[in-house]
């Protein structure tokens, strides 16, 4: 089976860090792009991350700039979110998602584009 399994949310203070991991089973994270989204109460999913399977190249949307950084590990065939300088408006459920085949980091965070998802990780940043 194809799965995406979040982890590494939970509780931090502003300014804060966490780091999220998005672990990959049945198939390979490294031939898909994989990106990084998420919801807050009563607000629209947003693209937060993504990079491409095809080139590496990135995507980052400009509300997590310098803050957000995604990256992989293909031994691990994990893909992370280093989230640094948390602020309230951080506070979500983070989800990672797999598409394929891998093209472009920009489409897929900005028009949300997946095919398998996982089911998501609490962050809150709360003083």
């Amino acid at each position: 089976q194809v799965q995406l399994v979040e982890s590494g949310g939970g509780l931090v203070q502003p300014g804060g860090s966490l780091r999220l991991s998005c672990a990959a089973s049945g198939f390979t994270l490294s031939y898909y792009d994989i990106g990084w989204f998420r919801q807050a109460p009563g607000k629209e999913r947003e693209g937060v991350s993504c990079i491409s399977g095809s080139t590496g190249s990135t995507y980052t949307a400009d509300s997590v700039k310098g803050r957000f950084t995604i990256f992989r590990d293909n031994a691990k065939n994990t893909v992370y979110l280093q989230m640094n300088n948390l602020k309230p408006e951080d506070t979500a459920v983070y989800y990672c998602a797999a598409d394929y085949p891998p093209s472009s980091a920009q489409d897929m965070c900005v028009m949300l584009r997946g095919y398998s998802w996982g089911l998501g990780t609490q962050v809150t940043v709360s003083s």
